[in-house]
């Protein structure tokens, strides 16, 4: 059953009126950093999972071939959903603590969110370009939230002229793409490059296609565009980092499974060829810098990487548990990354963050349900059964051994094993650290507690029973074939 151009943007319609419904109320309001704001904010998550039921039973593309609306853009509408609604319950408190103003802040989240949803249904190179800066502008401001302190500043602006060259790789890959193929419609250009020689497609070609990854690779992090990362994630809000680490994260890998498995399916030997090798570069990198932070947040900052190094293990995989295995990862990734973050978040405090590792000495004893949480997501982002980290590397390195990667997958494996230290010593620091001091009294409000819950829930539930998830998703990868 085809589906209507107002249902197909219904989410995005939602979004967009409950953010300027925010800024409305924050105009007239006598107390810009009220928590009802946050909690308007959390209704629209509720709303936009309401209306995802009306995609049920349907499929089709929209809006002259700009959108499509298919199982596969609707799972990933639910993984923002997830990541939207963690990451507003974890603020609530948050910004009243931290001084941020509230109004702008949650409608900044819900636009991010349209360009993220955006990314996912995109069929069509320019509503791509569209829906990424649709993304990213709102994410540089709120990168820099704090605007008092030097750092978030710092961070912001970092993360706006690298995002801003990023993007210019990014266009002007399309533009290439397009001046060698005729088109940016993903099908039309798989059409005609299905109906071309290879030895026949032009070096604009080929240039456009590293241009455009150049853009991809920058917004999930991956080697040799990760340097911005750790800065932008230490400087910017915590509550910001989570959602960046998560919702960009996916959306980026949303649209370049889309755009590479429907636009370039045939030249998949060339292009995975080359993130073999990045992958590699990536989880590396990541790992091994991770090893020597003693800053929890710059720490989960270098952990990001090394993730997006696994995920691309799953790309260059390319058969479809591979491509399963990179949907069940973000969902679970979403839930194990936002709930250490709120954990963060839960111990901040006004102009004193308590994000070393110093912070965490002897917390197990003094609030042993928050050390038994932030257990749980150090686990599974170690990949130690039976979290969903776990259950997701599994895949991945399935994928890779299935594809005959195996040395991918052992170095994969390997990477993995080296993350378990600076995990565990995170762990270590709760339970067998004697603090330096007196343990601060850190104030534990409902939103934020019922945020930490439901990710460890998350992160248990995918882990013991992921196969409705695994499911869904490899039902998703079918949507593109």
């Amino acid at each position: 059953m085809s589906v209507t151009q107002g249902i197909a943007i219904l989410p995005l319609v939602i979004l967009a009126a409950f953010a300027m419904g925010i800024l409305l109320i924050n105009v007239f309001s006598r107390n810009p950093k009220d928590e009802k704001i946050g909690y308007i904010a959390l209704t629209s998550m509720i709303f936009v999972f309401l209306s995802l039921f009306s995609f049920l039973g349907k499929s089709g593309i929209s809006f002259g071939g700009m959108i499509s609306v298919d199982i596969y853009a609707i799972f990933f509408y639910l993984v923002f959903v997830v990541i939207g609604t963690l990451t507003i319950l974890a603020s609530i408190s948050y910004v009243k603590t931290t001084g941020i103003q509230s109004g702008e802040y949650y409608a900044l989240i819900l636009f991010a969110m349209i360009g993220m949803m955006l990314m996912a249904s995109s069929t069509n190179l320019v509503m791509l370009f569209v829906s990424l800066e649709m993304m990213s502008i709102p994410i540089y401001i709120l990168a820099g939230f704090h605007r008092n302190e030097a750092r978030s500043i710092e961070s912001s602006m970092k993360y706006f002229l690298l995002g801003a060259f990023a993007s210019g790789f990014f266009l002007y890959g399309l533009s290439l793409i397009y001046a060698s193929t005729g088109s940016t419609s993903y099908q039309a250009i798989a059409r005609f490059l299905s109906n071309t020689e290879r030895l026949d497609l032009s070096t604009l070609m080929w240039i456009g296609l590293a241009f455009l990854s150049v853009g991809f690779f920058f917004k999930i992090a991956a080697f040799p565009f990760h340097a911005w990362t750790p800065d932008v994630y230490e400087g910017a809000p915590t509550s910001v980092t989570a959602y960046m680490a998560t919702g960009v994260k996916a959306a980026a890998f949303a649209a370049l499974v889309r755009v590479f498995f429907t636009a370039f399916p045939l030249f998949q030997h060339d292009w995975t060829s080359i993130m073999w090798l990045i992958a590699v570069l990536t989880m590396i990198v990541g790992n091994f810098t991770a090893l020597v932070q003693k800053s929890v947040k710059r720490m989960l900052a270098y952990s990001s990487i090394a993730h997006a190094g696994y995920l691309l293990v799953a790309l260059v995989a390319g058969n479809q548990i591979g491509r399963s295995a990179i949907l069940f990862y973000l969902m679970a990734y979403a839930f194990m990354n936002i709930g250490a973050f709120s954990v963060l978040m839960v111990m901040a405090k006004k102009n004193d963050y308590h994000e070393d590792l110093d912070s965490f000495a002897g917390i197990g004893f003094k609030y042993p349900l928050t050390a038994v949480a932030m257990s749980i997501f150090m686990f599974s982002m170690a990949g130690i059964p039976p979290t969903a980290g776990f259950i997701g590397k599994f895949y991945i390195f399935s994928a890779a051994v299935k594809s005959h990667y195996y040395w991918l997958a052992i170095i994969g494996v390997l990477n993995s094993a080296v993350s378990v230290y600076y995990y565990l010593r995170v762990i270590v620091y709760m339970y067998f650290k004697e603090p330096e001091g007196e343990i601060p009294d850190y104030r534990f409000s409902v939103p934020a507690v019922l945020s930490i819950v439901l990710a460890a829930w998350g992160v248990l539930q995918l882990g013991i029973l992921p196969q409705n998830i695994m499911a869904i998703a490899q039902h998703s990868i079918k949507a593109l074939m």
